[in-house]
Formats: C-alpha cells, structure tokens, sequence
C-alpha cells in the first residue's frame, strides 16, 4: 500500500515542477518579445536615417515626420517657453535637457520644439541653473525627429505636491523656468498656445558655443542580449521538465511495484 506522505511529497514536486515550467517559458516568451521590439527599434532608426533631410515648414506633410531622419528648420527662438527636463545624465553626471520652441511661421504660431543639449546640474543652495542664451533673429536648426520627447519614469513623492508638473501657462510666474521630468507635446502647447508640429527636434549642430552637449542617448538595441536570455530560460523550463517527467516516471513505476506485489499470493 502507498505511503500517503510519499504520495503527497509527488503530487507537490509535480505541481512545483509544472508551475516551474510554465513561468520559465513565459520569460523566455517574454525575451523573445523584447528582442523583437529592439530589433524593431533598431530597424526604424537605419530606415530614418537613411532618408533624406527634410525641411520642417507648416506645410511639411505628416509622411515626412519620420523619427530618427534628418531634418532641418529656420525660424526664429522662443526662449520665454524654455523648459529644463530633469534626471537627464550625461556619462554618469546628473543633469537637464533644455527644450526651445523654434517659431516657423508667427501668423499661425507654428512651431516646432527643439531639445537643445544638455547642461550639468547645478549644486544645491546655488540657485537656478544658467541657460545659454538663444540666438536672435532666423536660425537655422539641423537635428534628428522624435515622435516625442523621450519619457523618463517619474517617482512622485507621497502627500507632497508635483514639484515637477509644467505649468497652466507659460512663460512661468517670476520668470522661472520650470523643470518637469516629461514633458508632453499636448500638454506643452496648450501652456505656450503654439501650434507644434507633431515631431520634436533633437539638435544635432556640430557647433557648441553655447556650451550644451548634444551627445543623444539612443534606445537600447541590442536584441542578441533579450535572445540570449531566452535561450536560458528555454534550457531551465526544459530542465524542469524532465525532471517532471522523471518524478512521474518514478512514480508510475512504483505504483506498478506495489501493484505487483498486492497481487501475489
């Protein structure tokens, strides 16, 4: 007759091995899923910048927005509605992004936004950080396109107040220039009452004079890492499983030992 507790021990290493099994393919599913959104990534920034530069104008149509291609465009610098966005590093430093509305056409009020480079972080108690001053009069600007400005995870602490949300209205009260941690391209026109093109322009101008560093973070791409990782965890759920079917394995053999024995005379 079978031993309860030993049969009990089986069903609960066959249902930790199957759970196992179950969990260590869905990250390697999960893997494979990364690594074809990076490949997909990495596809979409060699197909932009192979095209060729475009001239942003209120009259540039919606096919030629394409992210990561060149691009270039003369208007005229709207430092008023500047905005810092913060947690931005630069080779282990902490810094901003500043961002500059470029005003194409000023009937119509387009416009396209422009993140300008990066400066360093100022140390606390010194006061506000000191922006470069924006050229006046027609500029003409050369950058790569972004769907967006690139979004950074936001920890809003708990009972305090958003010190990082962008203003009702800009420019900001006291002539203080906001920082924000995102800063979407919805919300930042109705502040500023600028018609934005439905792209943002990462500077790309070889010249510094202004002393901003306009050395863009790219997305990660690298989708051999994500493969590798699945190759792992394929192996453990295949090592889970076998081990599965070897406690199965024993299992049915002794059930068929007692079997066996319980028939003899």
């Amino acid at each position: 007759m079978a031993r309860p507790h030993s049969t009990r021990y089986t069903i609960a290493a066959l249902l930790l091995l199957g759970i196992a099994v179950v969990i260590l393919v869905s990250l390697g599913q999960w893997q494979l899923r990364r690594s074809d959104e990076r490949r997909a990534i990495l596809a979409a920034i060699e197909a932009g910048r192979k095209q060729a530069p475009v001239m942003l104008t209120p009259a540039t149509p919606s096919d030629d927005f394409t992210p990561w291609r060149v691009a270039q465009a003369t208007g005229a610098w709207l430092p008023q509605f500047s905005v810092l966005l913060d947690n931005r590093n630069h080779e282990g430093r902490p810094g901003y992004w500043l961002a500059t509305p470029l005003l194409l056409d000023a009937s119509s009020r387009q416009a396209v936004l422009v993140l300008r480079g990066w400066l360093p972080r100022v140390m606390p108690g010194q006061g506000d950080p000191v922006l470069p001053a924006a050229p006046q009069g027609p500029q003409t600007v050369t950058g790569e396109m972004n769907e967006r400005v690139p979004r950074m995870f936001e920890l809003w602490s708990l009972g305090g107040s958003d010190q990082s949300a962008l203003p009702a209205t800009l420019p900001a009260a006291e002539g203080r220039i906001p920082q924000v941690q995102n800063l979407p391209l919805d919300a930042y026109a109705r502040a500023t009452g600028l018609n934005l093109l439905p792209v943002v322009l990462s500077q790309t101008d070889p010249h510094n004079a202004d002393g901003l560093v306009r050395d863009w973070p790219r997305p990660p791409v690298d989708f051999q890492k994500n493969t590798s990782y699945a190759v792992q965890w394929f192996a453990f759920a295949s090592i889970a499983a076998i081990a599965w079917l070897v406690v199965l394995g024993g299992a049915i053999k002794r059930m068929r030992q007692r079997a066996g024995q319980g028939s003899r005379p």
